[in-house]
């Protein structure tokens, strides 16, 4: 059994490990295909190589041991473990739409080595970054990932950031060549699964239904009281062309720190829904939106923690859907802080909605931009899933299972980040439980889509 790895990391209880070990220099998560097929080289008759991704990886008692021994009770493909980080960071189960390829696995991986060559020799495409990706998409199909719920190893965190500072990194401008590459492997994937979706889409009849209003900016929330009003009023000195009329419907969830207060202060310049005190999370207040009569033809998004960019954003919406002739749109935002002031990675567009592919890299990516609009009479048989995290994500991968969805690159929000967003500083167990709900919405989306193919 040889074991390649970027450091020598044997602890002195793996001693009957240490004469079979190697060093190989694998360069983290993002590599190319060179590196891949350089491991396989490598290995000679043995069962299994294990690769490191960080340096002075430390192994609790037995933990490499223990790592061998659930690979081959349960002929895994690829095992991987909870490990402290420094503080116990567990991670989660793969399942068939885990497609991120920032999956975290962890900075400990050990491949079964027949596996792993029977995807090396089918890789076709050499890639500059996304080998490692490639690879775990390929083993994938040949076997099964296993995740050791159990703490085997010490790492050291080098990205202190907190949680909300990450959420961004994949859509960064400067990391726009990674993310074509893995776009271009993960479509590969679903290709070879029958996950594909050719770019043909329904019609959309944007004259169905009676509307008195043709759009309605939406504003659920839940204690704002800091955010609600700057919110608010960038949504009522909004400016549409004659004939359009819109409004804006404001939903609160049960607000108790005077959130409604400043709600009722706009009088009869909005339409203030009052939840009951059952559950409705994010999700159930646009349920209410958008089944209350007065709601638009197109229903706009607009968080109580942020503001659009100008008086036109409604407008911009409007000609989209027409002269796209879509269920949903996609608008591009700019991060901002709370006072408006521009914070990195700057403005997001989200290159990777393209007419042909995007509802296919739509299942790798975490998210669908902002601000996003859609068609009420289809989000009316559709609904949003009763959730606070994730209902938006959701909603976007049914309607691109068959619907068009428009895309406009113009900065039309200021997505604002402080202390009190949701997903500004999210501990270990916040963020794992986000991360398997929205595998779970691909593993979900990714099963239609191949029943579709079937048909």
């Amino acid at each position: 059994m040889i074991f390649i790895v970027k450091s020598l990391c044997v602890p002195n209880n793996c001693s009957k490990f240490a004469a079979v070990m190697r060093i190989f220099n694998l360069p983290g998560r993002v590599c190319g295909t060179a590196d891949i097929r350089k491991i396989a080289a490598e290995c000679g008759d043995e069962k299994y190589v294990l690769i490191c991704l960080r340096d002075n990886i430390k192994w609790v008692h037995y933990g490499l041991e223990r790592m061998v021994q659930v690979a081959d009770d349960t002929n895994a493909a690829m095992a991987y473990s909870d490990r402290f980080n420094p503080e116990p960071a567990p991670v989660i189960d793969y399942q068939s739409g885990a497609l991120r390829d920032d999956f975290d696995f962890g900075s400990v991986m050990l491949w079964r080595v027949a596996t792993l060559r029977q995807a090396v020799a089918e890789m076709d495409v050499d890639y500059q970054y996304a080998g490692l990706y490639d690879l775990r998409l390929r083993v994938s199909r040949h076997g099964a990932l296993v995740h050791i719920p159990e703490f085997l190893y010490y790492e050291v965190e080098t990205d202190l950031r907190k949680s909300g500072e990450k959420l961004f990194d994949y859509v960064d401008p400067k990391n726009r060549a990674v993310q074509v590459e893995m776009e271009q492997c993960v479509t590969a994937h679903l290709k070879a699964i029958g996950g594909f979706l050719a770019p043909r889409f329904k019609d959309v009849d944007l004259k169905a239904g009676d509307f008195e209003y043709e759009a309605s900016v939406v504003i659920p929330c839940r204690n704002r009281v800091r955010t609600i009003g700057d919110a608010i009023s960038s949504a009522i000195n909004q400016k549409v062309r004659a004939p359009y009329k819109y409004n804006v419907i404001v939903v609160d969830d049960n607000s108790v720190d005077g959130t409604v207060d400043i709600i009722k202060s706009f009088g009869d310049q909005i339409i203030y829904i009052a939840q009951d005190p059952t559950w409705h999370a994010i999700g159930g207040n646009w349920n209410a939106a958008l089944h209350h009569p007065k709601c638009g033809r197109f229903a706009l998004q607009l968080d109580s923690d942020d503001t659009y960019s100008d008086e036109h954003t409604v407008q911009r919406f409007i000609d989209a859907f027409h002269e796209q002739n879509c269920a949903m749109v996609v608008g591009t935002y700019r991060m901002t802080d709370i006072d408006g002031n521009p914070l990195p990675p700057g403005v997001i567009d989200h290159r990777e909605w393209t007419p042909d592919n995007g509802r296919n890299n739509a299942l790798r990516i975490n998210g669908l931009g902002a601000p996003r609009g859609f068609y009420t009479p289809l989000l009316r048989e559709l609904n949003f899933p009763t959730t606070k995290y994730g209902e938006d994500y959701a909603v976007g991968l049914r309607v691109s299972r068959e619907y068009q969805i428009g895309r406009i690159y113009e900065v039309m929000y200021n997505c604002r980040r402080w202390d009190d967003n949701s997903d500004a500083n999210c501990d270990i167990i916040a963020m794992n439980r986000n991360n398997w709900y929205k595998d779970r919405l691909r593993t979900w989306e990714l099963e239609a889509r191949i029943a579709l193919n079937k048909r």
